[in-house]
């Protein structure tokens, strides 16, 4: 058997073994797209470089055999700079969102479109756990969230927006049994947090799901914070409050009012728990009663971890600078436990990053046909109740989404390396790209060139399975375009391989439909 040394590594193969299987064989991990058991290795995305030491070349690691005395190198800067170049290369040619516009939009990052997908299915109660993943207050924010969401969205350029707010709301309050969600175990972990309002709510629901026993302080007789003045003007239901108040209760939050929090009591919470938590909203007291160092809109934070110059405790919400937007003082409650959690676990705080985002801006009037091909005609539905929609109503306004989201959000291998490499999108961009297409006359799956990366894996499985038309490569060069021969019909060219096909593309091009 070959001898072969990789990151000075010493190992013995059977002849035959290609790079990349040796080098997984003792655990070193080597990215690939277009790789795939059982199928051709064509190395087309050359993600998977490695360096011969002896000549200093890069080599794609998915087709080359190993040879007696080879010398490799996988993960030094050369290799590393080699596959982010890559990866740059396939992304000036990807049109397609990773995220819908909406929820990079929302401060609080919901996963709108599939909470519309579920609502449009009649599915109340799945969506509400969609929202509720991200949201704490799902029925108070439907009620007094500014919307920005909104303002993105794609729909607009057809007609009007999607009416993001209204579904959010009934969400929450179609419910057919209130909806805990899971917590972790007990993690023996204390958390104090100072205020009721939306960020001091938020932070403790996410803390009390993580598995930290969490008790909140309020200085007046009642709770909520700044939302008492939503109540007070009418924007808000009181019942909607205490329903949501009602709910942390049953998950394990403790509440405490008339509980005026000044310096000698911060230091007594400082050393009873093992995390404090201030979202006091925005005042002038702080430097007078809580003697914490202030910034100029607020307590002074680390602003990537929340956390202010007393070790343990953590500032949020208006305590840090005014937030007039509801649903981004909930946000942020929710960004400052996720620190408070990682402080809990590892002795440091630690920010919230979101994950790589492929964005191709504005949808072209060509487009908007394409994308109208997973929608409904009208315009906005309008509510006929100062309620909101009725669940009728509810299901013909979430159809009227445009689905703007990959449905490979979480297994797209171009994603999952763009993040790993940092990969600059914008970096090989240049000329117009190309213009956004769906096939969608298939009863299982989608079908997206642009967002295609040519690797021929669907081809391969569509042959294996003897398929009369399949798909085949049309065009040279930087033309090229996997596409159905013959001008057939996608549902024609895929009749027993579409699920296969699905499963092994790296990106979003071919995937299920929901």
């Amino acid at each position: 058997m070959p001898k072969i040394t990789i990151d000075n590594i010493v190992i013995s193969v059977p002849e035959g073994t290609t790079i990349l299987n040796a080098a997984r064989s003792v655990g070193i991990d080597i990215p690939s797209m277009c790789y795939l058991e059982g199928c051709s290795n064509h190395p087309t995305c050359m993600v998977c470089m490695v360096k011969n030491n002896a000549n200093q070349k890069m080599m794609p690691s998915c087709a080359t055999k190993v040879t007696e005395g080879m010398d490799l190198v996988s993960d030094d800067a050369e290799v590393f700079e080699a596959r982010k170049e890559a990866i740059e290369l396939l992304l000036s040619d990807h049109v397609g969102d990773c995220e819908a516009p909406c929820r990079v939009a929302c401060p609080a990052y919901m996963d709108i479109p599939k909470m519309n997908r579920f609502i449009a299915a009649g599915k109340f109660d799945e969506a509400l756990k969609v929202v509720k993943e991200e949201i704490a207050l799902p029925g108070i924010l439907g009620h007094v969230c500014s919307a920005p969401c909104e303002k993105v969205c794609r729909r607009k350029d057809v007609d009007q927006a999607v009416s993001i707010c209204l579904l959010k709301r009934i969400g929450a309050e179609e419910e057919t049994n209130v909806y805990l969600p899971e917590k972790k175990d007990a993690s023996g972990k204390k958390v104090a947090v100072i205020g009721s309002g939306p960020a001091g709510l938020s932070a403790a629901y996410h803390l009390i799901l993580e598995g930290h026993s969490c008790a909140v302080f309020e200085k007046e007789d009642c709770l909520g914070g700044s939302l008492i003045a939503s109540i007070n003007k009418g924007e808000l239901p009181q019942d909607i409050l205490a329903h949501e108040i009602e709910i942390l209760k049953q998950l394990g939050v403790v509440f405490h009012t008339n509980q005026k929090i000044e310096k000698k009591e911060l230091k007594k919470l400082n050393s009873e728990f093992d995390a404090v938590i201030l979202a006091i909203g925005n005042t002038t007291e702080k430097e007078d009663y809580l003697g914490v160092k202030l910034a100029n809109a607020g307590v002074w934070i680390n602003p990537n971890t929340f956390a202010t110059y007393t070790h343990g405790i953590f500032a949020t919400g208006s305590a840090i600078r005014l937030q007039k937007m509801a649903v981004k003082a909930v946000a942020m409650g929710k960004e400052c436990a996720w620190s408070v959690n990682a402080y809990l676990k590892k002795g440091e705080g630690k920010a919230t990053k979101r994950e790589f985002n492929s964005r191709f801006g504005t949808l072209r009037k060509a487009e908007l046909e394409e994308y109208l091909k997973e929608s409904v005609e009208g315009d906005r539905v309008e509510a006929k109740s100062a309620k909101g929609f009725t669940k009728e109503e509810a299901i013909e306004e979430a159809k009227r989404c445009l689905h703007c989201d990959c449905r490979k959000l979480d297994n797209c291998k171009l994603r999952t390396c763009a993040e790993t490499y940092q990969a600059d999108r914008r970096r090989f961009l240049f000329g117009e790209r190309n213009n956004v297409v769906k096939y969608f006359n298939h009863e299982s799956i989608i079908y997206e060139p642009e967002k295609c990366i040519k690797c021929g894996l669907c081809i391969e499985i569509a042959g294996k399975h003897k398929e009369q038309t399949g798909l085949t490569n049309i065009g040279r060069g930087f033309t090229v375009k996997v596409a159905v021969p013959f001008k057939q019909e996608i549902d024609k060219a895929l009749t027993v391989a579409a699920k296969e096909c699905a499963i092994a593309c790296p990106t979003g091009a071919i995937s299920f439909r929901e």
